[in-house]
Order: C-alpha cells, then structure tokens, then sequence
C-alpha cells in the first residue's frame, strides 16, 4: 500500500519535525511532496531521505537542479589557448556533503588527538583466522556449493576496537544540542565509504553486539550498496560515531572533519613498519598504526578523548578482546 500523504496542521502547513525540515531545505526537497510515515502523519527525517533517493535516479542525474530565486551565476570564462579542462557538475550527494563539513568545520570546535597502536599480533590473529576459515570452507567437500569464508579485514578489527571503546567511554558515543549532550546506549557506527557520486557514511547498527564475522560480511555489503547507489534511508540515517580509514590507499595519518551530531570521529592509517624498543632492549621492526580522533570539545574534552583513545589502543593491541 501506499504510504500516506502528508497531513496538514490548521494553518495549511505541513506537519514535520524540525530536523525533517532542515533536511529537506539541505536537500532541496519539497515538504509537499513528502509521504509522512511519523506518528499522527508527521514528516520525519527519514521520510526525507526516502524522498530525496527516489529523486536521484540516473536518469536525472544530469538534469540540472530547481532553479532558485537568485541572481544568475557568471559564464564560465572561455578557455585559454592550448588549455583544456572538463567542468564536472556537483552531484546532490556532493552537495549536501560539502555543505554539512562547511558548517562542521565553521561551527564545531575539533581538536585532535593521536595514539600508535602496535598491530602485530592482531595481523598475525587475523591471518590465522582467515585460514582457518579458508581451510574449513575447502574441507567442506565439493558437492553442494558453500558461500565463500568471510575474510576479516584490518577495518573490521578497527570497527570493533573503537566500539568497544565507545562502551568503556560512554560520553564519546554522544551528540551536542543546543540545550543538552545525548549519550546513546547503542553503538550504531557509521563507515565512510568512497562512491562514483560521492561520499556516504553507512552505518553498522549495535556494532559492539556483533562478532568480527558478522561485522565483516555487513561491512561490505554496505559498501556495495553505496557504491552502485542502492542505499536505502534507514542504511544512512543515524549514527552515533564516524570511522574513515584511508590506510587502504597508504596513507600513514590524516585528520577527518566531524559529522554533526555526532561528537568524534576516527581517522585511520596504514599500519607501517616502525623500529622499536621491546622487552629486554631489544629493537625490532613492528607494524604500527596511527590513529587521530577528532573531537567536538563541546561534548568530549581533552581527557575523556585520551581515556577513548586509550581504551582502543587496548584493544587494538590484545586482539582476542574482540572475541570475547
């Protein structure tokens, strides 16, 4: 069945919650047009959303947006003799994401902070993993076709240390609003993933409820979906603390812009080979990852970050926390 239509209050507006209606003024979607699904038919947030997919199909994509009342923009200027370029045109996606750092990176006040965590033996624990996952999968026999094992990646490993690390510092997984600080009992993370259309932050519900395998096989389906554009709104939706992981691309340390509401977000390195010093005095080469939080000093101040940071490192470096 259809969803209902938006219900109107007596003075003919229609009736939304107040982040329904930044949102869709964000995304340039007419309230109108909205399907409430809210209590007593209110337009919620994730009506919005739902709205705002439906509309970017790829067939429009390169349509150009709504004009607005405003004063027409200047020709681009001709190019120059011998010089040669392409203009690409913002997608919505992008839009909204530049808009929303913009404002985060002029409103909310980060600092940062930057732990080395010693990855050894949780590469080593993940190698044995895989093959033993690997090896229980081909003992299976050829006859019915099994799915393929899961592969646990490093990121998988990061997505659970840092929600563990959220349990233990519960005022880390929190939002500022302009009369209170929420602290959420759930740990729902959003991952930064990397689409043709732009950035999109899918998020892992409960992710400090799930064992590294069943983090692992969500994590990628996730990402499928964002990268072919299939997301659905509740996909996106939320979110209580940010990951981005740029170790992938062999970047050592870097420094990620928070995603309002929420209060932090964790950057993620390469784990690279560093020399140090080990019991007895001995030096050796070790794998060492670098990861900086940056934090709204609004919700978590200098020691309570270092207190979350301590706590990941803890799990980063004894990975069979993650199993227990």
């Amino acid at each position: 069945p259809a969803a209902p239509a938006p219900a109107s209050e007596g003075s003919g507006r229609v009736r939304s919650s107040p982040y329904a209606r930044k949102l869709a003024a964000e995304l340039g979607v007419p309230l109108q047009a909205v399907s409430a699904t809210g209590a007593g038919g209110r337009i919620v947030a994730s009506d919005v959303q739902g709205a705002a997919t439906q509309q970017q199909q790829p067939a429009a994509a390169a349509a150009p947006e709504t004009p607005q009342p405003a004063a027409p923009a200047p020709p681009a200027p001709a190019p120059r003799a011998g010089e040669s370029y392409v203009d690409l045109p913002h997608s919505q996606i992008r839009r909204v994401t530049a808009r929303r750092l913009q404002e985060s990176k002029q409103q909310v006040p980060h600092y940062y902070l930057t732990v080395e965590c010693r990855v050894e033996e949780l590469l080593q624990l993940r190698e044995r993993m895989n093959a033993a996952a690997a090896a229980a999968a081909g003992a299976g026999g050829e006859g019915a076709a099994a799915a393929p094992p899961v592969k646990i990646s490093l990121n998988d490993f990061v997505i659970k240390a840092a929600a563990k690390a959220l349990k233990a510092v519960p005022g880390v997984n929190a939002s500022w609003h302009p009369d209170f600080i929420r602290q959420y009992a759930n740990v729902d993370i959003s991952v930064a993933v990397q689409t043709p259309a732009g950035l999109q932050v899918p998020i892992v519900r409960d992710a400090d409820l799930k064992p590294l395998s069943a983090l692992s096989s969500e994590v990628r389906a996730l990402a499928a979906r964002a990268k072919a554009g299939k997301l659905r709104p509740e996909d996106f939706t939320g979110g209580t603390f940010t990951i981005s992981n740029l170790g992938m691309y062999g970047v050592k340390q870097f420094a990620a812009i928070i995603n309002p509401p929420q209060a932090a977000i964790l950057a993620v390195g390469a784990a690279t080979p560093v020399v140090v010093r080990c019991e007895g005095g001995v030096f050796r080469e070790v794998p060492v990852l670098a990861a900086t939080l940056s934090c709204d000093h609004r919700v978590v101040d200098g020691a309570m970050g270092a207190e979350w940071l301590a706590a990941f490192r803890q799990q980063m470096e004894n990975p069979l926390l993650a199993l227990m």
